[in-house]
């Protein structure tokens, strides 16, 4: 099943500044093959349903072993059945409704 997650994955006790776990996250969202676009707040991922669990539970597991000791993560689903859509087909109903 497809799916575009919408991500936050916060590391607690890990220090103030929290970009470099945000760019190990990213970094294996990549490598998962994912599509991604990092925002202010997280993260929109799309891909098949399993691929992008696994890649968020392997954030976990790799900050997890570079030392953060506590994570708290939101995260936002939307799923469709009635056709294929995409993180910018969203975005370009959007735009286009603003003209």
């Amino acid at each position: 099943m497809k799916v575009i997650v919408d991500v936050a994955i916060i590391p607690l006790g890990a220090g103030l500044s929290l970009s470099k776990y945000v760019a190990e996250c990213e970094k294996i969202f990549r490598e998962a093959g994912l599509k991604t676009t990092l925002h202010a707040n997280g993260t929109n991922i799309e891909g098949e349903w399993d691929e992008v669990f696994n890649a968020i539970k392997k954030c976990h597991e790799h900050l997890h072993s570079i030392g953060v000791p506590r994570i708290s993560t939101n995260v936002r689903i939307g799923t469709r059945t009635d056709r294929e859509q995409t993180m910018e087909d969203k975005i370009k109903s959007v735009e286009e409704k603003l003209i």
